[in-house]
């Protein structure tokens, strides 16, 4: 039998691997090199550079990292796919684009779609849109269940190369914050928990885009102070040093998150991860073994003072065991064969 080719399209923003921020090209960058070790021809159809073994085909020369979030990067990539994808042999197209997806209808080949973000709202309408022109993985039973009517062919907790990740056993006396500056992801919060139980509390966060610096001036710059140290974005090596160091990961997430990667890098690292019941936590924390699952602001802070009980090695061994990306690989293999 012949090798799967797979044409990978990923978000028209981020170089793959990327340098810092970029969870989802994270992902497809791990994805990628793991499919390829177990012999799936792979075309990476994305922008700027490439660093992963697959072929590659740019729909634009360079990264748009500085227009994040903006409609015609976006819709400008998803035009491309139509034109490079008739030219591949491929055998199953796998998008990871928001508007790329619209450019399934009519294509003989079939379409995996892995649903990063929200998929009720608008984002539900969307998908509804799509139809059973494209087939979409989901990245938590979480995720799954605020639209269970969608096209779902399966579900694929994200995963990181936990050998990338060192682990540590001896932690330093601060907390962790790491994520963006936005109301969803709760620094606040963060920083609330942190001076209550009278930790130090490190924030390395994403604060690019407009709305992002808006926000920080606004809600996260007035609560700074010698036991608030804001970092800034960490790029990947110095992120890997702070999760290694950090006694804790908080995570007090204030939306229905899907998926947050950086749960998995902590615990890969050998740090507890402290977060919020909403979205996927409760489904990647494993509670009173490799974090605690809070309700509020006080759970929190007192979690914060009972982390000494979780075991680093308990952390690193699920991530070995849940959220490895061989793993992931396998299952989305599973997947495209069940769509062909």
């Amino acid at each position: 039998m012949s090798p799967l080719e797979i044409a990978m399209v990923a978000p028209p923003w981020f170089d793959l691997p990327p340098t810092a921020y970029g969870g989802i090209e994270a992902m497809c960058s791990d994805l990628i090199e793991q499919l390829s070790l177990q012999g799936t021809e792979i075309t990476l159809i994305g922008v700027g550079t490439n660093g992963t073994p697959a072929d590659f085909v740019p729909t634009c020369e360079h990264a748009n990292e500085d227009r994040l979030g903006q409609v015609l990067p976006e819709v400008a990539h998803a035009a491309a796919l139509t034109e490079i994808i008739d030219k591949l042999d491929a055998d199953l197209v796998h998008d990871h684009s928001l508007a790329g997806p619209l450019m399934a209808r009519g294509r003989t080949l079939p379409t995996v779609v892995t649903a990063h973000g929200p998929v009720n709202g608008e984002m539900g309408r969307y998908y509804r849109g799509l139809g059973d022109s494209v087939h979409l993985v989901a990245v938590s039973d979480a995720q799954r269940r605020l639209a269970p009517d969608l096209n779902w062919v399966g579900t694929v907790h994200n995963a990181v190369s936990v050998d990338r990740f060192p682990f540590r056993a001896d932690k330093e006396d601060f907390a962790l914050f790491l994520g963006r500056a936005c109301p969803e992801k709760g620094i606040p919060q963060a920083i609330a928990a942190a001076r209550e139980a009278g930790i130090r509390l490190k924030i390395a966060a994403k604060c690019r885009e407009p709305e992002e610096k808006v926000y920080f001036d606004r809600e996260v710059a007035p609560l700074l102070g010698p036991d608030i140290e804001w970092l800034g974005e960490a790029d990947r090596a110095r992120k890997v040093e702070l999760l290694q160091a950090a006694r804790c990961l908080l995570f007090p997430v204030c939306w229905e998150e899907p998926f947050g990667i950086v749960m998995v890098e902590a615990m890969a690292c050998g740090t507890p991860v402290l977060g919020f019941r909403r979205g996927s936590i409760p489904e990647v924390i494993t509670h009173d073994r490799t974090g605690y699952v809070c309700n509020d602001v006080g759970e929190l802070a007192q979690a914060i003072g009972e982390v000494d009980r979780i075991s680093p090695h308990d952390c690193r061994a699920e991530a070995e065991l849940r959220f490895d990306v061989a793993m992931m690989a396998e299952r989305y293999a599973r997947i495209y064969q069940s769509v062909l």
